[in-house]
């Protein structure tokens, strides 16, 4: 969330960033200095009240040392004056901060001034493509109709035990899925990254640290009994690991990777384009998030652009880089770089990746802070990103390395899958 005291520095730069996202913040900003005013003079108020009874207490002990038991009552009676004010003024205060953490948590990070405004993702900007499409053959299929041609992705299956959105893989659909995971953990442990398993679930502190709540509350399953959500993605363990640490300098930066089952309610509307594994309600990922000193987030968020980019150059797949728009950026993010990958037989892009810098949006919330070299305390900043997200990734293989024999295996992955074909 955004820190009070840059809002009250900033305010009519904020107001023009955040319209980039199409999001008013007059109002609200007008609402959290207000309550930020009453909280400061509130606690200052409560300070002086509780100075005042400390005092008044020492004072009673030395009378009633002193034997002045009649002046030591009086002086008692004005504490319990002071104790009814400390109440009311504690009451206040913590009526307040919530107030104004409420309006704070519902507030979206500034975005980078290199961020386009626009409304929607028709008004991203491509700024890299790469690879080559092939040209296939006449019968080309769908990875939907390439899964059953191959018996590779029981979609009806999925749907009889658990419902739309949660398809069996099999055979050597499962083994190339196996494979991809593999294969993406050990690019990422190669870069330096420190692999982690992690809980699929988390408790409430944990989705409002990374900011998956308020905002995306109805995308995420909740277990009511427990209180806890099922991960979105494996960015909120990974990133609380860290809620409420004071790292040194020498700490930073952390490198974490992690494989996990991600959950999401909101899987789209029906059609074509949310067909077999281009939305689902269950989905496997890999994941990348870094913890770094603020004047090292871009560069390490360019560091990691190109850490995907090496993927899907190994993968041989035909790719575009965009740069996410005010209207298309996630409530967190600064800045993101969406990876899309071009479906062959669908003739439509796929996203597989998004790359984002939080800055100190996330570390606010988390309150995870390192000593700078000059001993100062200070919020780190957060980054993000797939490496990579696996449906669409097999979709893309499936259908760009079809054949009229079969479909082929990237020659990076045949290591790991122990074929070469599916046919």
């Amino acid at each position: 969330m955004l820190i009070v005291a840059q809002i009250r520095e900033n305010k009519e730069k904020f107001i023009a960033a955040l319209a980039k996202r199409n999001f008013d913040a007059s109002a609200i900003f007008e609402e959290v200095l207000q309550l930020d005013e009453t909280r400061r003079s509130t606690q200052t108020q409560l300070d002086k009240v509780l100075a005042e009874s400390n005092r008044l207490s020492k004072e009673i002990g030395m009378l009633f040392k002193s034997g002045e038991h009649q002046k030591a009552n009086k002086v008692k009676e004005q504490t319990a004056g002071l104790k009814e004010e400390s109440k009311q003024l504690t009451d206040l205060l913590q009526s307040t901060q919530e107030a104004l953490q409420e309006r704070l948590y519902n507030i979206p990070n500034i975005p980078h001034e290199s961020v386009p405004a626009g409304k929607s993702e028709e008004d991203n900007e491509c700024i890299f493509t790469a690879g080559e499409v092939p040209q296939l053959h006449e019968d080309k299929l769908p990875h939907w109709e390439l899964a059953k041609k191959y018996d590779l992705i029981d979609f009806e299956l999925g749907n009889k035990v658990t419902g739309a959105g949660f398809p069996i893989y099999k055979g050597k659909g499962a083994r190339l899925q196996r494979a991809l995971i593999t294969y993406f953990l050990d690019k990422n442990i190669e870069a330096g990254y420190t692999e982690y398993q992690v809980p699929l679930v988390v408790n409430e502190a944990s989705g409002y640290g990374t900011g998956q709540l308020p905002d995306k509350e109805g995308q995420m399953y909740h277990v009511q009994n427990d209180d806890l959500y099922l991960i979105p993605t494996s960015e909120v363990p990974l990133t609380n690991m860290f809620r409420g640490d004071l790292l040194t300098d020498k700490d930073l930066p952390i490198q974490c990777t992690a494989f996990t089952p991600c959950f999401r309610r909101e899987a789209g509307s029906y059609g074509a384009h949310v067909r077999g594994l281009n939305r689902l309600h269950q989905f496997d990922k890999v994941e990348l998030v870094n913890l770094v000193k603020p004047s090292e987030s871009y560069a390490v968020l360019d560091q990691m652009v190109e850490h995907v980019k090496g993927i899907l150059k190994e993968l041989k797949l035909p790719y575009r880089i965009l740069r996410l728009c005010g209207g298309d950026l996630g409530f967190t993010s600064a800045l993101t770089y969406d990876f899309e990958l071009f479906s062959t037989a669908q003739d439509r892009w796929l996203e597989i990746s998004s790359v984002s810098n939080f800055e100190d949006f996330q570390a606010n919330r988390l309150k995870v802070r390192y000593k700078n070299s000059q001993g100062e305390k200070e919020l780190v900043h957060t980054l993000n990103g797939s490496s990579l997200a696996l449906p669409r990734v097999l979709a893309g293989i499936l259908e760009n390395y079809q054949t009229p024999e079969g479909i082929k295996i990237p020659e990076v992955l045949v290591p790991y899958t122990g074929f070469d074909i599916i046919d």
